[in-house]
């Protein structure tokens, strides 16, 4: 069985912002669960509807040297539709009001 791994910054149910979390959350589900085993990971923003993170399971966590200090990963995980999900917890680079950061400033200088 080959082993595909999606990684993506957003994916259909769990929070979208344009085509991208539409092809993350449909394009594993076509591919043939016999021949592949398919996850996929996102990170878990704190903007997530609660309904959505009620959903979580909590899997494991780690300490990363990470910019000069020692960051908190956490992962989580949930099944959807047959495929599962993987989570990467850490409010200091996923939490806000929005994905991809609060800051307006940050979207105008990209």
């Amino acid at each position: 069985m080959r082993k595909i791994l999606f990684v993506a910054s957003e994916g259909v149910p769990f929070i979208k912002t344009g085509g991208l979390a539409d092809v993350v959350g449909s394009l594993p589900k076509c591919l043939d669960k016999e021949y592949y085993d398919v996850r996929v990971i996102l990170p878990k923003y704190t903007c997530m509807k609660q309904e959505i993170k009620d959903k979580l399971t909590y899997v494991h966590h780690f300490y990363m040297d990470f910019h000069y200090k020692n960051a908190y990963v956490g992962i989580l995980e949930a099944e959807h539709e047959g495929i599962k999900f993987y989570f990467i917890d850490n409010e200091g680079y996923f939490g806000g009001m929005r994905p991809y950061g609060d800051d307006p400033l940050w979207e105008i200088e990209k």
